[in-house]
């Protein structure tokens, strides 16, 4: 068999991702890392979506103007279960100060640790059924924010 048989066998039964992989740029090592395969980090996104889903189901069904929701079980478990992702939230960003990182994502994260209670509270204070919808509005863009911060490919410094 001829060499120029030999390799047009071998460049056809080649794995094209390989190649691919091949012809991509080396990667800079002081461009940012993704976090988000991070057991911390992937559980924040991940308490996150999970709590956004409840309140977008409160927002769906009108549950929030009912008498009695903010004393009912429901209620209260989702307010521990935030405050307990504001905890979380933060120590996300204690860890990234830690490792000396200088990214949004620190500084986001202890904003939303901050951000949380206060949007919890502003649900519980709303007067009426159109504040309750705003504040519901409010917390559902937090946590979804708090997912896609997460989950958003990093860019490097301009």
């Amino acid at each position: 068999m001829s060499c120029a048989l030999a390799l047009a066998v071998a460049l056809m039964l080649a794995d094209p991702a390989v190649a691919e992989a091949a012809a991509q740029p080396p990667m800079d090592p002081a461009a940012p890392v993704s976090v988000a395969h991070e057991p911390l980090f992937a559980d924040l996104a991940a308490r996150s979506g999970a709590l956004k889903a409840v309140v977008d189901g409160w927002i769906a069904s009108g549950e929030a103007d009912r008498a009695g929701f903010f004393a009912g079980a429901a209620f209260g478990a989702f307010k521990d279960q935030a405050a307990d992702l504001a905890r979380r939230d933060l120590q996300g960003h204690l860890a990234l100060k830690e490792r000396g990182t200088d990214n949004d994502l620190k500084c986001i994260l202890r904003g939303i640790s901050e951000d949380i209670p206060v949007k919890i509270a502003a649900l519980e204070a709303a007067p009426d059924a159109a504040e309750r919808k705003l504040a519901l509005d409010e917390l559902a863009y937090l946590l979804n924010d708090n997912v896609e911060v997460i989950t958003s490919p990093p860019r490097p410094a301009a």
